[in-house]
């Protein structure tokens, strides 16, 4: 595997990602912040992967806000 020291998705897996924004944001803040279907209409992390997996344009919707994420939570 190669070695991406400055790439912060580098090893993290999207069903990590998805639980951690779910966690945090919860399901209903999460489709207001990216208005994609899987996480406004009965929601689950199995139909968010598939369709994540499949969609390039909103896995990188999805890792956007996680990277906005990991800064916000690292400046508290």
């Amino acid at each position: 595997m190669e070695n991406q020291p400055n790439n912060p998705l580098h090893g993290i897996k999207l069903e990590q990602i998805i639980r951690e924004l779910v966690d945090h944001y919860g399901w209903t803040v999460l489709g207001e912040k990216i208005n994609i279907r899987c996480f406004t209409h009965d929601p689950s992390v199995k139909s968010s992967l598939a369709f994540l997996r499949r969609t390039p344009w909103a896995r990188e919707r999805v890792e956007g806000l996680y990277l906005k994420y990991l800064r916000d939570t690292s400046k508290r």
